[in-house]
């Protein structure tokens, strides 16, 4: 259920960018492929959530590729609602961050606002 809802999530903001254009078809297709990768990187420590809205290395830098990825469409993501919205990406990344830490899988690392790293 929490996949589910962290996919509803992107989706959401992936929609908000130019209206369903082709670059968000390919962003959500990115994204959608690297879900399994990007959640088995997670569940075992590799990389958690950090509290500006990407992932960040907390240990061995295995699948970097995939790491790098992630954080480069999150990114786009974020300038694109940042513009929309009339923000900065970085005020963006930090909301997305904080709900991605309200739904997380228990076991997965987090950092709070202030930069320290948990295990929720």
């Amino acid at each position: 259920m929490r996949n589910k809802t962290k996919l509803i999530i992107v989706m959401t903001l992936i929609a908000c960018l130019a209206g369903g254009s082709a670059l968000a078809g390919a962003l959500k297709d990115r994204i959608k492929a690297r879900k399994p990768a990007v959640a088995a990187l997670l569940a075992d420590g590799t990389v958690g959530e950090n509290n500006q809205g990407f992932l960040e290395f907390r240990g061995a830098k295995k699948k970097a590729d995939v790491v790098a990825a992630e954080n480069k469409d999150r990114s786009t993501v974020y300038q694109a609602i940042a513009k929309k919205a009339g923000t900065t990406p970085q005020l963006v990344g930090q909301r997305r961050a904080a709900k991605i830490a309200q739904s997380a899988r228990p076991g997965t690392w987090l950092q709070n606002p202030s930069g320290s790293w948990y295990k929720k």
